[in-house]
């Protein structure tokens, strides 16, 4: 028998990444949809408060199959400690964002977080970046600029709330990379954890408005959907290459734009949607020359 996968089961393997990659980024829009939903009549800290509530609720069986030890003694304390602050003001920051701008042109800021990661990579991970890539990250930021379109009036609380937040993101997913060995349920109940500190500190200072049925179902399924959307991504990750399916992670953008225009009458202008490209066809590059070098080493 051949050690080879059948071109029929690789060809397979890959449509079911990439249909669990595009069930989760539609689960991220919906989510993302929920939230600005929600935004217009609740405080942020309460948003946090019961999506980490549910979270921790979701995540409870898996907790339980974890060894205390992973708990109580994390690898590298520190910068587990740097993750969660990262964490909680980007998902903090991506709502207060919601409550000024359009969906799309929030979600197009937070996709220029790769860019930052690249660009923050030699000083932070000690990775080598080349010329191609750094051009990459020029021309990223360049979209940045274009989407923001910075004046007087564009500088606002949202805009630099979404500019801020989509950095903290960056400063996540590098901490993240570095504690790659850590368990997953570790990182995600430490993220739940602060988020739920925070948003609970947030409502003590800020009040608690009592939400109806509707709605308080509605802010338990911001947890729910973010750690399902998670899943889905990961389960993508591991059925089919990274390269075939992680491209369509922009789709996010897309959704964006048409859960924007129908529940909130937004469309966003010639200049985001300009930047949106930009920022776009700059990610890939990056991922696509990251791939290669990683065959190339490999």
């Amino acid at each position: 028998m051949s050690a080879f996968p059948r071109p029929g089961a690789v060809l397979a393997g890959n449509m079911g990444g990439v249909i669990m990659m595009l069930l989760g980024v539609l689960l991220f829009a919906v989510n993302d949809a929920l939230g600005k939903w929600l935004v217009g009549g609740y405080a942020v800290g309460q948003l946090l408060l019961v999506r980490s509530i549910a979270g921790l609720c979701f995540l409870a069986p898996f907790i339980r199959r974890t060894s205390p030890e992973a708990f109580l003694r994390p690898q590298r304390p520190g910068l587990q400690m740097l993750r969660v602050v990262f964490s909680t003001l980007e998902t903090s920051l991506f709502f207060w964002a919601l409550t000024e701008l359009p969906l799309a042109e929030v979600m197009t800021y937070y996709m220029a977080g790769p860019i930052y990661v690249t660009a923050m990579s030699p000083f932070l991970l000690g990775e080598r970046v080349g010329w191609r890539r750094w051009t990459a990250v020029a021309v990223g930021f360049g979209g940045v600029v274009l989407a923001l379109h910075p004046s007087p009036e564009s500088l606002s609380f949202g805009a630099l709330c979404a500019l801020a937040g989509s950095f903290s993101y960056a400063c996540f997913m590098v901490a993240t990379r570095k504690l790659a060995s850590t368990p997953g349920t570790v990182l995600m109940t430490a993220q739940l954890l602060a988020a739920l500190l925070f948003g609970g500190a947030l409502v003590a200072a800020q009040g608690w408005t009592s939400p109806g049925t509707l709605d308080l179902a509605l802010m338990l399924c911001l947890g729910l959907g973010s750690l399902t959307g998670n899943l889905c991504v990961n389960q993508s990750l591991r059925i089919a290459p990274a390269s075939v399916v992680v491209p369509y992670q922009y789709t996010l953008i897309l959704w964006g734009m048409l859960f924007g225009y129908l529940f909130f009458d937004e469309v966003i202008g010639l200049l985001t949607l300009l930047g949106a490209v930009i920022i776009i066809g700059a990610g890939l590059f990056i991922f696509m020359r990251e791939q290669k070098l990683r065959r190339q080493g490999g």
